[in-house]
């Protein structure tokens, strides 16, 4: 084996290690384009240079931005469409009859750079302006990711035209957005407001989260080995509330786990019901 080979292994240890993602074999040049321009300000010549810089340090500085690299992927708004409708047509007026007077609490356990927690935000303003329901207490999303430049991003909650261009209808953009400057948008605040972000991987604990209504964990567990999204999805379903839900990504399937969780056919796209 090249050394090239060995240093792509050893890398591929330390990110599992870090975060769970686990990269395929195949993966040589997404490392590359993704690390190229970290390793080139910080004077590393090499991916075994780089492992042997991050593997010693526990968090923060260039492990920290190495993570990040690795792990920021491109998002839309709205995406795959269905589980916003489900949210609004099914989820949320199942849970407002069962709890009128009880604050909904949702959580976005991958937010990336905000979209899904604010476009579950835009989803419960629709469903109240709907007349389906009024949610007396409120409701909380807590959005977490593993990146902590990404929360810092979207806790400002604003937009370029490019990002804005990606899943977001004309209508939604006038009535929850702001225009900062030209081609910048911000995130109207009673949009925000409903959104808490917070730093999480995936790996650790989430007892400090609370009990949740709904759970989206989306497009994050195809990066997982099998070992890995088991123990995610135990440890979520411990986090749901007895009746509450959980929403995948379009291309993920909750294979085993019967024990707890039903799975639920929406016509189009499947949720997942806590048993």
């Amino acid at each position: 084996m090249s050394s090239g080979n060995v240093d792509f292994e050893q890398f591929r240890v330390f990110l599992e290690k870090t975060c769970g993602i686990l990269l395929g074999s195949n993966k040589q040049y997404l490392v590359s384009s993704r690390l190229n321009k970290l390793m080139e300000q910080n004077g590393i010549k090499s991916l075994g240079e780089l492992v042997q810089r991050v593997q010693g340090v526990s968090r923060g500085g260039l492990r920290e931005q190495v993570v990040d690299a690795m792990t920021t992927n491109e998002t839309l708004w709205f995406r795959d469409t269905y589980p916003f409708e489900v949210l609004k047509g099914r989820v949320l007026p199942e849970l407002l009859k069962a709890n009128p007077n009880q604050r909904l609490r949702i959580w976005s356990a991958a937010s990336s750079s905000g979209q899904e927690p604010f476009s579950i935000s835009m989803a419960i303003d629709e469903f109240e302006r709907s007349s389906l329901g009024q949610l007396r207490a409120g409701a909380q999303i807590v959005a977490t990711d593993l990146s902590s430049s990404m929360l810092t991003a979207c806790r400002a909650g604003e937009y370029d035209s490019l990002a804005m261009g990606r899943g977001l209808s004309q209508e939604r953009l006038v009535r929850y957005f702001d225009q900062k400057a030209p081609g910048r948008w911000a995130v109207k605040p009673a949009i925000r407001s409903r959104v808490e972000f917070r730093p999480l991987n995936l790996l650790d604990s989430y007892a400090a989260l609370g009990k949740f209504d709904i759970v989206f964990c989306r497009n994050v567990l195809i990066y997982f080995s099998a070992e890995v999204k088991r123990d995610i999805l135990t440890r979520i379903h411990a986090t749901l509330k007895p009746g509450g839900y959980l929403f995948l990504g379009a291309s993920e399937a909750l294979n085993g786990l019967p024990d707890l969780y039903q799975m639920v056919q929406c016509s189009p796209g499947i949720i997942y019901k806590v048993k």
